[in-house]
């Protein structure tokens, strides 16, 4: 991450625009404090991605809280091809006043964005679904982006694709748990049962009725850990001696998140916040 934000911070002074790529599931974890300062006064172009994922009601309060911050603001789908031309009407827009001032003096600029985001938002995704092939590399997982990457969109546009940047430190715990649900910390460091946990009490409190639904529940667990060991036993997963395989339940109730089979869900609405 040190090395990233270094490269951030040397490459930064090439370029005109930011494009401040976040999760729409969890917008507000998605914003790194460690790109302010990286960031200063260039324009910026927020796009809520991945907006497949979540209600749309949801997903339009968060697009009028960052217009309101005084940026642009779209919404993307990463997965599915297209779009470009709603992606070059907002950096024109963006740039408009840069673009004006080098084509009085006859100079036809290519204005150069470059492309942040926490791993595995979808940057290098949204990409190439706007060129319409694989430019940059892509994985449904964090650490795929290890280094940067020019991509010339249009004659006039130029993005910078960067690695996906965590947090210097995880002072707020809640969005450490929100990155961590959405896959944006690597699975190696973190405890699935753990986590599997943190989905269910947030699912509980949420959309309990989905929850029980997915998982044939009829009472939920006093403790987060033992619904977790209940969906094994439901599901039949059982290790040798009858004991349930909390692990594998674990992993079976993170993809299902992950995967949408709870249907669409936001871990963070904008009516809970104080904004």
């Amino acid at each position: 991450m040190t090395k990233a934000i270094r490269m951030m911070k040397e490459e930064i002074a090439r370029v005109e625009s930011v494009i401040y790529v976040l999760d729409s599931r969890a917008p507000l974890s998605s914003v790194n404090p460690s790109f302010d300062e990286i960031i200063g006064n260039r324009t910026i172009l927020y796009v809520l991605n991945k907006s497949d994922l979540v209600p749309s009601d949801e997903l339009k309060k968060w697009q009028n809280y960052f217009e309101k911050k005084g940026s642009f603001c779209i919404t993307a789908n990463s997965t599915v091809v297209g779009g470009k031309q709603k992606f070059l009407n907002a950096l024109k827009q963006l740039n408009a006043e840069v673009i004006e001032r080098y084509k009085a003096k006859g100079v036809k600029k290519t204005v150069r964005a470059m492309v942040i985001g926490v791993p595995n938002c979808g940057k290098s995704t949204l990409i190439n679904s706007i060129i319409g092939k694989s430019r940059t590399v892509t994985g449904n997982r964090p650490g795929v982006t290890r280094g940067k990457q020019w991509v010339s969109i249009d004659p006039y546009f130029e993005l910078l694709d960067t690695p996906g940047t965590l947090y210097p430190d995880f002072s707020d715990q809640r969005k450490a748990v929100n990155l961590a649900i959405i896959g944006s910390v690597k699975e190696e460091i973190t405890d699935v049962t753990v986590l599997a946990a943190e989905i269910i009490a947030f699912m509980k409190k949420e959309y309990p009725d989905l929850l029980k639904k997915r998982y044939s529940l009829e009472n939920f667990c006093d403790n987060d850990s033992d619904t977790v060991a209940a969906i094994a036993a439901k599901r039949g997963f059982m290790l040798k001696g009858g004991e349930p395989d909390c692990e594998r339940a674990a992993k079976a109730v993170i993809t299902d998140f992950r995967k949408q089979a709870f249907g669409k869900i936001i871990l963070e609405k904008y009516d809970d916040f104080e904004l």
